[in-house]
């Protein structure tokens, strides 16, 4: 790329990128926690579209964007709490679950929007700071978040019963651990994170639109798995799932920048995620079983 495409690197463009991409960043993050349990969650896109239609609504209709703000958050982790309660509390299968919550939310929003976009007010685009500074601030943001968690997963106790749980669920228990409460925080992390990723997002345009979010479960499923978090649970990182992330989310602009047509993106993905599921069941295979 630096040979044939160096306007690539140009600080500018690339800022802009790594903005845009930063609330899936986020957002993936709390899908690794989840993986990381050996659950996982497809109704992130659904969920991210409600907390930034409700945040868009109660920013124009109320005098204090950080309220709005913090609602969307909110939001996100009630939505997280549902899943968390299905899944956790009541052992039902976690792809079972939030397909069904993607739809309901998705479809519930649609007859609720019918499509119309919400007008946001003057002043919230990028907090209020010059677009540079709002780009800054919200990669600074998302960074944050990726090195808190990868600090509570690698040197707190809550991190080690996140991975004991995944590894093996039973044995945890029998060690004195609360499987299904770790799970339940699990899938409310993830919903609070979305709720963020969703403000994170809002603040990069003047409108929102309802459809939006749309295969963002997709994304940052990829980027986790692409970046070493096992489906079977218990093992990855999130210095790992940044990786992932990198890579995805370079993929498109540099077949841009390359003049490759772009419907080989999705293309590419799609074979990255196969060479790493299919790298962790070989890896798995040569384990000794126990």
């Amino acid at each position: 790329m630096a040979v044939t495409a160096p306007g690539f690197f140009e600080p500018q463009p690339l800022l802009s990128r790594l903005a845009a991409a930063a609330p899936r960043l986020v957002v993936a993050c709390g899908m690794a926690v989840v993986m990381l349990t050996r659950q996982i969650d497809i109704s992130v896109g659904s969920l991210f579209a409600w907390c930034s239609v409700v945040a868009g609504l109660l920013a124009g209709a109320r005098p204090s964007p950080p309220l709005a703000l913090a609602a969307a958050v909110a939001l996100g982790a009630a939505g997280g709490v549902i899943n968390g309660a299905l899944v956790a509390g009541l052992r039902l299968p976690a792809i079972v679950v939030t397909l069904a919550t993607l739809v309901t939310w998705r479809e519930a929003l649609r007859l609720y929007r019918q499509g119309v976009f919400v007008n946001l007010p003057e002043g919230l685009q990028w907090f209020g700071l010059p677009m540079r500074t709002g780009q800054l601030l919200v990669c600074a943001i998302a960074l944050v978040v990726l090195c808190g968690l990868a600090l509570v997963l690698r040197q707190l106790a809550i991190g080690r019963q996140v991975y004991a749980v995944g590894a093996d669920a039973e044995a945890a228990r029998l060690a004195g651990l609360r499987p299904r409460r770790v799970t339940f925080g699990a899938f409310v992390l993830l919903g609070a994170l979305t709720g963020l990723a969703a403000v994170l997002n809002l603040v990069q345009s003047p409108q929102v639109d309802p459809a939006t979010g749309r295969l963002l479960e997709l994304e940052v499923i990829a980027a986790a798995v692409v970046g070493g978090v096992a489906v079977s649970g218990g093992r990855g990182s999130l210095p790992g799932v940044f990786s992932g992330f990198l890579l995805l989310t370079c993929i498109s602009p540099a077949l841009t920048y390359l003049g490759v047509k772009p419907y080989w993106d999705k293309a590419i993905q799609g074979l990255l995620i196969l060479a790493a599921v299919a790298a962790e069941g070989i890896r798995r295979r040569k384990e000794p079983r126990g």
